[in-house]
């Protein structure tokens, strides 16, 4: 505009600013040309001597604020009263501020705008009415003052022809309204340009026709209702709609509101519609529903596999008609990949697409290609940022020219824009999404690129954590498998079966494990326990625990004992822990145990626990209990005392060990009785086996994904028959131990192991004289046949024996040493008064046929 016209518009507009006092501080050349007052002749006076006359005061709510000091000008606007219709020429509008009226002002100071017709008094005398917007505002400088303004009455009017020009513009030439005037059957009378471009017609086609004659779609029709219901009721309408142009490939979002049209007389005469085209906010708010969308559909596992299937199902078909997740190999296995240059191999792990059984794809997940440099793949692993090409591009071309497949596939199904987006996540490429274009014909823009990296991100974190996860369960469940039993030892005193159950996903790898450990005497010991917390650091404490239990048993603690050392154990590692600061442990170290040793030839079992649940035991009668085991705190608190149950099962009972994850997993509010309880009932149910049994157990008890690991031990009891077994006591005089290699080899004769006679007798030999010279009597000897035969020696006293190296001159000390080399196995046990020493020793024969029942 140039400087004439602007000073020419600036004297059709007059600018008055009063401060807050009401006096005038501003006066432009407007106001000159209004009142005839020059800029000097004005400012500081009071504003309200501008009044032709004063109006009465209006009437307002009494004020809120305390009371005010400064008297409000005549011009001062209020802001109490709400802007209304100006009132008839003449007659001073309610709510001007008035010199004098220190009510009005304060009523009216608050709001920001105030607008009504004033009589004002010209220099020469003449009232002129005026209609006048004041506002209240603050200015730069932070100062509080009020504008007013109004168009000086009498300026010369503008022509006719121009104001005709302007009102065609605004209609007919505006580029951003969409604008149609509708007669009363709804018809085409006048369109802008916008309409006319939007609808893909101009006017002299439109013109006459319905927009169901334009538009024959099922939104068109709803707007032809619609606009109906307009003309009947005369109630505004406003709808939104999606659809694409004739002879345009992208969709636009419409804002169209319809409303009817009348003359003066009311005398219906159509409906027009204006419209607007928001594609752009329309789109805007799908992405952020998409990423919102993403947020919450996108690792809702740590499946790597899932993960990736969430990202394609989330961007199909919000962004694309295809989208495949490949990962590079290097990346599942661990290894680092240069993405510099050169070929990629990756692997297909999920893809979706709009048509049932994604026919597009080249490849089936688990399948792995190459994809050359040049590929939009490799392109955005070796840049890391997303690559966008159209299938006419040269780089498309290059990629595809050797591929008569993938050739084939962009011919059949119309491939016409790409997007490669490189899943990369803490510095590390993991492998890339490509995001295909066939069914939409618009191609991606920069806006869908934003939006693929996003969600790309998103993944691409999810995918890692996945993908550690998994590399920490794989690695804790072989750690976990590799520490307990891969087969149950061989032993006669019991029948065996066992299960062990991991966690799911969310849990982790727990600690639990169980374990037979067969020990002297035909006896065997079994163990249930269950670590603190899941991982590799409860695996790994897990197979500390175990290590120790087995180490403790071989010197045939009794429970009470061995939990109490196995305590000590627990409370070492986890000062140990709290010491170095290990995140994964410090402070979480603990365990429950339960150690249980039964023996077959008294029919006696003893059993200790650590903060464990109770066993069940179910009798050869069918009665099915808990037994009532001393409770003993868990491992690791130290200080306190674990008391043993020795009680009697009859050959044929059932014994069962468990962890707590088996009467707790079928929902975390179950009641621990209440599965305990489950569990006796379930013992009482017939089964062909063990196995069997043990299936039926947990199917009974918990849920198809258990929460929490669980293990299972049942034992069948077994009784050594009593003429496997023979028993001497032995006077405690050096003469006696010929009598009793005598009877030794008489029952070996009888049990058909004459083979074994002479060794047997070098062990009582050398058993029975350590005895009577180093212990202190009683002594006595027994003879056991089993899958070994066992030769035990007790006595009173309490010293452990030991071997030595003998000199070459010694005449004693080489006893043990002998037993060692005879036997199998040899070793020493603490008795309720006194010790046992005893020693196995291999066989041929009969290996107790009959003696078990």
């Amino acid at each position: 505009m140039s400087e004439a016209s602007s000073a020419g518009g600036e004297v059709l507009t007059a600018r008055v600013t009063v401060d807050e006092q009401g006096a005038v501080t501003g006066w432009n050349a407007g106001a000159v040309r209004l009142l005839g007052y020059t800029l000097e002749e004005v400012v500081g006076r009071p504003a309200a001597t501008l009044l032709a006359h004063t109006p009465p005061a209006p009437d307002l709510p009494p004020a809120t604020g305390p009371p005010s000091t400064t008297q409000p000008s005549a011009t001062q606007p209020s802001a109490a009263a709400p802007p209304t219709d100006p009132p008839a020429t003449g007659v001073p509008p309610t709510g001007v501020p008035l010199a004098g009226s220190s009510t009005a002002g304060l009523a009216l100071a608050d709001l920001p705008r105030w607008h009504g017709a004033l009589v004002l008094r010209r220099r020469d005398g003449r009232p002129v009415e005026v209609r006048v917007v004041a506002h209240h505002r603050t200015r730069d400088d932070g100062v509080r003052d009020w504008l007013l303004v109004c168009a000086v009455p009498g300026s010369p009017p503008r022509p006719r022809t121009d104001e005709e020009a302007l009102m065609r513009w605004g209609f007919l030439e505006s580029p951003c309204c969409a604008i149609s005037v509708h007669d009363t059957d709804l018809r085409f009378c006048r369109s802008n340009r916008a309409a006319q471009r939007a609808l893909g017609l101009g006017e002299e086609y439109l013109r006459g026709l319905r927009i169901t004659d334009v538009l024959p779609t099922a939104s068109a029709r709803d707007v032809e209702r619609l606009m109906r219901r307009t003309l009947e009721t005369g109630e505004p309408r406003h709808v939104a709609n999606v659809a694409r142009a004739p002879g345009e490939s992208r969709r636009h979002a419409w804002a169209v509101d319809l409303y009817r049209v009348q003359d003066a007389d009311g005398r219906v005469l159509g409906v027009a519609s204006t419209g607007h085209d928001m594609t752009e906010q329309h789109r805007a708010r799908q992405r952020l529903q998409l990423i919102a969308e993403a947020s919450t559909r996108i690792g809702s596992t740590l499946d790597v596999t899932r993960t990736a299937q969430e990202l394609a199902d989330v961007a199909v078909p919000g962004v694309a008609d295809f989208v495949s997740v490949d990962l590079l190999t290097s990346f599942e296995a661990g290894q680092e990949e240069t993405t510099t240059g050169g070929p990629l191999p990756l692997r297909r792990v999920a893809h979706r697409s709009v048509l049932p059984g994604a026919p597009e794809a080249v490849l089936q997940p688990g399948d792995v290609d190459v994809y050359p440099e040049s590929s939009p793949p490799a392109e955005s692993l070796r840049t890391g940022r997303a690559v966008r090409r159209q299938v006419t591009e040269s780089a498309i071309a290059a990629w595809v020219a050797g591929d008569p497949v993938r050739t084939a596939r962009i011919r059949d199904f119309g491939l016409h824009s790409v997007i490669a987006v490189p899943l990369t996540a803490r510095g590390t490429a993991l492998g890339v999404a490509v995001l295909v274009r066939h069914r939409r014909p618009e191609p991606f823009q920069h806006d869908d690129v934003v939006l693929a990296e996003e969600l790309a991100a998103k993944a691409a974190v999810c995918i890692d954590n996945a993908w550690r996860y998994t590399r920490e369960r794989r690695t804790a469940v072989t750690l976990q498998r590799s520490l307990l039993p891969q087969r149950l030892p061989e032993q006669s005193a019991m029948e065996i079966a066992s299960r062990y159950l991991p966690a799911d996903a969310r849990a982790g790898v727990g600690g639990d494990w169980f374990d037979v450990i067969p020990l002297s005497g035909a006896r065997v010991a079994l163990v249930v326990g269950d670590v603190v917390g899941h991982g590799i650091h409860a695996s790994a404490t897990m197979g500390r625990l175990r290590t120790a239990v087995r180490t403790l048993a071989d010197i045939d603690l009794p429970p009470g004992e061995l939990l109490t050392h196995l305590d000590d154990l627990v409370g070492r590692l986890a000062t140990e822990a709290d010491t170095l600061g290990d995140e994964g442990t410090a402070g979480d170290v603990g365990a429950t145990c339960l150690y249980a040793v039964y023996d077959p030839v008294t029919r006696r079992c003893t059993l200790a626990r650590a903060g464990h649940p109770l066993p069940a035991v179910a009798r050869p009668d069918g009665t099915v209990e808990l037994l009532p085991l001393p409770a003993g705190p868990p491992l690791g608190l130290g200080g306190l005392p674990f008391e043993a149950l020795e009680t009697e099962l009859p050959e044929g009972s059932l014994l069962a060990l468990y962890t707590d994850g088996l009467i707790t997993s079928r929902s975390r509010d179950s009641d621990v009785d209440d599965g305990a309880a489950r569990l006796c009932r379930s013992l009482t149910a017939p089964a062909a086996s063990l196995d069997v049994m043990c299936d039926a157990v947990l199917d009974s008890l918990l849920p198809r994904t258990p929460a929490d690991d669980v293990a299972l031990l049942l034992a069948r009891t077994r009784v050594l028959d009593a003429s496997r077994v023979a028993t001497w006591d032995v006077d405690a005089d050096p003469a006696a131990v010929a009598d009793a290699r005598k009877k030794a080899v008489g029952r070996l004769a009888d049990w058909g192991l004459a083979d074994a006679a002479f060794v047997t007798e070098l062990i009582v030999s050398e058993l029975v004289t350590n005895a009577i010279r180093h212990g202190e009597p009683p002594v006595q000897l027994r003879l056991i046949h089993d899958r070994t035969l066992i030769c035990e020696v007790s006595d009173a006293g309490g010293t452990a024996p030991h071997m030595r190296r003998a000199r070459t001159y010694d005449e004693g000390g080489r006893g043990l040493l002998l037993v060692a080399q005879l036997s199998r196995r040899w070793g020493a046990r603490p008795g309720a008064k006194g010790k046992t020493i005893w020693a196995e020793q291999e066989i041929e024969g009969p290996e107790g046929e009959g003696a078990w029942s």
